[in-house]
């Protein structure tokens, strides 16, 4: 049987991570605890099974697994709030704080309780979530729990504590500038002759095409724009039309921009 899980903040990705668990049947909303402080703003999901409430406290306690979703200037406040209700013995601790380690997190819960740092992004809630992980050396069985919790609802990948706030970017960040990509595509659509519906159906379903190819075929992505790109040819042209405006160099800036911002949102003592 599935342990239970305690979501500790219903924010955009806490509240996706609980669907993206129901969606992909590894629990049942009655499985999973959701908190907030206005938890009156949680009706719809208390309506369909899950259980929701504002003590944390309370969640914990009733959970085996408990994942931090909060932002990071709460999380000092509500590692203080639960510490008393953890279980060294039983509880694993994931977190999906951005910039917060786990040694920041451990000062507050002491030194047993198992931690895992995870990294989705907001597609968990379709089962399509890249979700990076990390832990220490010694709770490598709790790494491999929230791998399993995790890979229900998309690709997981387990990387060096380092790189999380990089997967931060890259991931989470990520999300929002392939989705940028795709309403310039469906706005240069718009401007070639389509209406606006065809244009987003277009480009978002050419996206998601483009992702497969590189995805499942495990090709680089220059082997397939090498295949539908022929000399004097239409694609080359808008290709080399994007790169002298900056396209590549713009998303490289972002991505590293988004980076260091990644790293100082969580205030260390």
């Amino acid at each position: 049987m599935a342990d239970s899980v305690a979501i500790l903040g219903a924010g955009n990705i806490g509240c996706a991570i609980a669907e993206g668990l129901v969606a992909a049947g590894s629990r049942a909303p009655a499985d999973i605890h959701v908190t907030r402080r206005h938890a009156d703003r949680l009706e719809d999901l208390a309506e369909r099974g899950f259980r929701v409430s504002a003590d944390n406290a309370a969640a914990v306690t009733a959970c085996d697994t408990v994942v931090i979703a909060v932002q990071p200037q709460h999380l000092d406040d509500v590692l203080m709030e639960i510490a008393a209700a953890l279980d060294s013995g039983r509880h694993l601790l994931v977190s999906v704080v951005s910039g917060a380690g786990i040694a920041a997190i451990r000062r507050h819960v002491g030194p047993d309780v198992p931690i895992v740092r995870a990294m989705p992004n907001t597609a968990v809630a379709l089962r399509e979530s890249m979700t990076c992980l990390a832990a220490e050396p010694a709770h490598s069985g709790a790494l491999d729990r929230v791998a399993d919790l995790f890979s229900a609802v998309g690709a997981t990948l387990v990387v060096d504590e380092e790189h999380m706030v990089p997967a931060t970017a890259l991931c989470a960040c990520g999300v929002a500038f392939f989705l940028r990509a795709v309403r310039a595509a469906c706005q240069g659509g718009i401007e070639i002759g389509f209406h606006p519906e065809e244009a987003l159906q277009m480009a978002a379903q050419t996206a998601l095409g483009a992702a497969a190819l590189v995805r499942d075929q495990g090709r680089h992505p220059e082997r397939e724009i090498d295949s539908v790109t022929t000399p004097r040819g239409c694609t080359i042209a808008g290709l080399n039309e994007m790169e002298h405006r900056g396209f590549s160099s713009a998303l490289i800036k972002g991505i590293t921009t988004s980076a260091v911002k990644a790293d100082s949102l969580y205030a260390r003592d």
